[in-house]
């Protein structure tokens, strides 16, 4: 049998007629060369300029094809995750055609949901695979509303028209209202607790500009954060300016000038950059940092080392925390040899970190990793509580942020325009608004499961009750569920409950292979868009040329929910009559006249996009975090309900939630490493962390990447030696990690950077569950999300508590399990119909 992909199509008619005809289906792995219709537009070398998360880059086109991604002169200080770019185009798990999953195809929303993961889909036509999409969401609004309706979207891409989530909301929008969610994965639990306690989010924000960081700061204690190597990656295209203040830092430090506390359980790439014999390690046990930061706290008040003045002026709450501080209020005073005993950490070495903290300006750098675990509000809360007794916040140098690691955080920023973008809201009223049903019409997205497995069930949110909503259809674009989300095993279950997935991305994920409807998107590099080059720094606009065309048969989301929007009469509402080309210049018309109100001069569209092709603003102004609410409390008060920083919280003490009361406390973990719950069939404590080498999940496709990094095939699982040796495990073995929610394959690095009892698995490793026989259910790859554990935060944020997870290993007798994750799927035709026809 010969087929020929490039001009077989297949009805869904003509397809169950020879499925039920045939005995056998032929799986055909999909081809890796670029289509006829690509090669065709070869030209000779040139360099086309672009941007992405990873940094702006020349990217090298070498007859038609991307073959190298070069760094944009302006960015000194390039990731070397740019090396994998031009696999992202190409790579083997690049969806090629729009797909239907086998047995969906055969009875729809009746389907056996159990074989979602199989990997068994056949090859559709778009205009196929739209009628299916539309009918779908017809058949769900009519026969249960918007509330069997959930969408979702990630950061898939930079650019300010091609965003897939706006994409997809103002279409499915513009066709029926459908369930909402709040909160997100990287700071469920601190961005709740935040605005309760500060009034403001936080950890999106811009922090103190570095050089007066560097000039005032004494001391910076980084806390469960990695800027050095989070950096590397952002939200709009990154210049990574801030690495030079890094380098500055380094000198200060090797100097003596500046003292740097890393409390972490591992060694960081910061920490490892800064100087391992210049930096303080505070390696505490996973999971006790709120009890050292009580210990901290109560050194400060019974030292006298706290700030009077400015827990009297600024805050509110001190007077009701410290009865538990002393212990009055259950009989354990909160001191260093109560912390000493969870955390590891001897007392007196948390006596002098208090000292030490409180004699000069201290800068506390507080990352996102420990508020994602059982009860992360409160090391949140306790940040703020431990800067507010210092009494620095607002001081050039002192106080506290959480945002240090992302977006270039504590540039100077320089006086430009900030961009809009294709908006996710349209004026058009939807086609179906109907009723809820008592459901809920918004809830946590990190909670969506348990709306799957328990429909119906009430729930406390932020002061709410929420009612789960009976979820039947889910759509996502431009985002992986089977990445984010923990505990695969118990998601699965959920997502058999399901009657329709559908998925718009570029790569196999594992989402997209858990859907029944894939339909191919292109990558940015396959498009034109417009991007801010610089985060927080506002360094100026990027033009992102279309590096090739788009692959085989993908098409960009525009043109996807533009396609869906004409099936219900919408497309004139979705487009408002542009293209791709019209919207761009409308986005950078309405820069050029927010520019004119700022007195920033910028050329037309045509001179930008064809000769500038990239804009740098001037100036760079520096700032001090929180400076304006310590000037002046009285006008420029916080968002709280006093205007004032909120040691308590009378809202949240009204709420009546035993896992997150009135002030911030110390909370047991379901499970906890070094002696606390569950450490007895599994002491180790996983960390899933974000990665080296890709962004999430993206790039986890890149073979480029996953050479400098994988070990036997496999994710790399780092450990100390001494739990190594203590198994029996040496460099490079094969190993399962396991524990009652699930069990992976790893290989094995030993690292002194490891605390014993504390291991890592980055997370964004594709998921690759063997199917059946004698290793049925095991992660072939390494995802962590397999072990980690799915409860919310607690009733206040309901967030991911991803890093409460301990597992055991040990080395892998099974033999080799070579990895599936990253082709295609098997595409099923039968075998005595499908023929290619002879060439006329």
């Amino acid at each position: 049998m010969k087929l020929n992909h490039d001009t077989i199509t297949l009805s869904r008619r003509r397809f169950l007629s020879g499925l039920g005809a045939c005995t056998a289906l032929g799986m055909l792995s999909p081809s890796l060369l670029v289509p006829n219709t690509a090669r065709a537009n070869a030209q000779d070398a040139r360099l086309v300029l672009t941007g992405s998360h990873w940094g702006a880059i020349r990217a090298k086109v070498v007859d038609g094809r991307f073959t190298e991604a070069l760094p944009f002169e302006l960015d000194k200080h390039p990731t070397k995750m740019i090396a994998g770019l031009a696999d992202h185009v190409y790579a083997t798990s690049r969806i090629r055609y729009p797909m239907v999953r086998v047995d969906w195809l055969r009875k729809r929303h009746l389907s056996d949901t159990s074989q979602r993961g199989d990997n068994r889909f056949v090859r559709v036509s778009w205009d196929e695979a739209l009628d299916l999409f539309y009918q779908e969401l017809e058949r769900v609004q009519k026969e249960y509303g918007p509330s069997a309706l959930l969408t979702s979207s990630g950061w898939q891409s930079t650019g300010m028209l091609h965003n897939p989530g706006a994409m997809l909301s103002r279409a499915i929008g513009l066709h029926g209202t459908s369930v909402g969610t709040g909160g997100d994965y990287s700071t469920g639990a601190a961005q709740v607790i935040l605005p309760r306690v500060v009034g403001a989010m936080e950890v999106y924000e811009q922090q103190t500009s570095w050089p007066l960081v560097l000039q005032h700061s004494k001391t910076i204690v980084i806390w469960g954060s990695d800027p050095y190597k989070n950096l590397q990656v952002a939200w709009w295209c990154p210049d990574h300016d801030e690495y030079a203040y890094y380098e500055e830092l380094k000198q200060k430090v090797a100097s003596g000038e500046i003292k740097v506390i890393s409390v972490d359980p591992t060694v960081s790439s910061t920490h490892d950059y800064l100087g391992r014999e210049h930096v303080q390690h505070i390696a505490l046990n996973p999971q006790t940092d709120v009890p050292l930061q009580l210990a901290i706290a109560h050194t400060l008040y019974t030292e006298n080392l706290h700030d009077k003045k400015f827990l009297s002026e600024y805050c509110v709450g001190f007077e009701q925390f410290l009865p538990y501080l002393l212990g009055s209020t259950d009989g354990q005073p909160k001191d260093a040899q109560w912390a000493a005993t969870l955390s590891g950490i001897d007392a007196e070495t948390i006596r002098a970190l208090a000292r030490q903290m409180a004699a000069n300006r201290t800068q506390i750098i507080a990352g996102w990793c420990v508020q994602r675990m059982q009860h992360g509000e409160q090391w949140a809360w306790m940040v703020v509580v431990l800067a507010a007794m210092l009494g620095q916040i607002g001081l050039p140098g002192g106080g506290f942020g959480f945002g240090w690691h992302y977006n270039g955080a504590g540039m100077p920023t320089r006086k430009g325009v900030i961009l809009g973008g294709f908006s996710g809201a349209s004026s058009t009223a939807p086609i179906h608004n109907g009723d809820f049903k008592n459901y809920s019409s918004t809830i946590p997205i990190a909670r969506f499961v348990d709306a799957m497995l328990q429909p119906g069930s009430t729930i406390n949110w932020n002061g709410k009750r929420v009612v789960l909503p009976m979820i039947k259809m889910c759509v996502f674009a431009g985002t992986n569920p089977f990445h984010r989300h923990q505990e695969y095993n118990k998601m699965r279950e959920g997502w058999k409950t399901l009657e329709t997935v559908i998925s718009v991305d570029n790569h196999w994920t594992s989402t997209c292979r858990f859907a029944d409807i894939v339909l191919p998107a292109t990558t940015q590099f396959e498009r034109n868009d417009i991007d801010q080059f610089g985060n927080h720094s506002n360094r100026g606009l990027i033009s992102m040329k279309q590096v090739v065309p788009p692959q085989f048969e993908s098409r960009n989301d525009f043109d996807i929910f533009r396609d869906l929007c004409k099936r219900f009469d919408r497309e004139a509402a979705f487009t408002e009559g542009l293209d791709e080309m019209g919207w761009l210049k409308r986005i950078y018309q309405d820069g050029v006249q927010q520019g004119k109100g700022k007195s920033i001069p910028m050329p037309d569209f045509n001179t930008f996009w064809n000769e500038k092709e990239y804009l740098e603003f001037e100036g760079g102004s520096l700032w001090v975090r929180h400076q304006s609410f310590r000037d002046d409390p009285d006008l420029e008060p916080l968002g709280t309900p006093s205007g004032l920083i909120e040691i308590y919280s009378k809202t949240i003490a009204d709420f009546h939630y035993a896992n997150c009361q009135g002030h911030p406390m110390w909370f047991e973990k379901a499970e906890r490493s070094h002696g606390g719950p569950a450490s007895e069939h599994f002491p180790l404590h996983l960390q899933s962390c974000h990665p080296d080498y890709r962004l999430h999940s993206q790039l986890c496709e890149s073979e480029t990447l996953r050479a400098h990094y994988t070990v036997a095939g496999h994710e790399p699982l780092y450990l100390s030696p001494q739990d190594a040796a203590a198994r029996g495990i040496q460099d490079g073995d094969v190993v399962r990690v396991f524990n009652q929610r699930g069990q992976v394959l790893a290989g094995a690095v030993i690292s002194d950077r490891y605390k014993p009892g504390v291991i890592r698995l980055h997370e964004g490793a594709w998921y690759d569950p063997i199917w059946d026989g004698e290793h049925a259910g095991l992660c072939r790859y390494g995802n962590p999300n397999v072990l980690t554990l799915d409860i919310g935060s607690s009733d206040l944020a309901q967030a991911t508590s991803a890093h409460t997870a301990l597992v055991q290993i040990e080395r892998f007798t099974g033999g080799a399990q070579k990895t599936a994750a990253f082709m295609g799927p098997k595409e099923m035709v039968a075998q005595c119909e499908y023929v290619e026809k002879p060439e006329s």
